[in-house]
């Protein structure tokens, strides 16, 4: 999927932003029980931190800045928590 594809489509958007919320209140809640895990999440902070702006709605959301992250992101996201399996 290209950026404009991405940009248009609100159904993958909502999708997308939906499951950052998700892992960010996951970290946030392993954050409580064992910080010491997320030490092998790159960037655990700023995923927590981008979970709250996107949960608490400041309808501000940049689509640049959420398809900025897949692109940067996603993939170290990916095999930390596959590490922590």
């Amino acid at each position: 999927m290209s950026f404009e594809e991405y940009q248009i489509d609100r159904k993958t958007q909502s999708a997308v932003e939906r499951k950052f919320e998700i892992i960010g209140e996951a970290l946030n809640r392993i954050s409580r029980i064992d910080g010491n895990v997320l030490e092998k999440i790159r960037d655990y902070r700023s995923i927590i931190s981008f979970r709250n702006i996107l949960a608490h709605g400041y309808d501000s959301i940049d689509e640049r800045v959420v398809w900025g992250i897949i692109e940067a992101d996603l993939e170290n996201l990916i095999s930390d928590a596959e590490k922590l399996s």
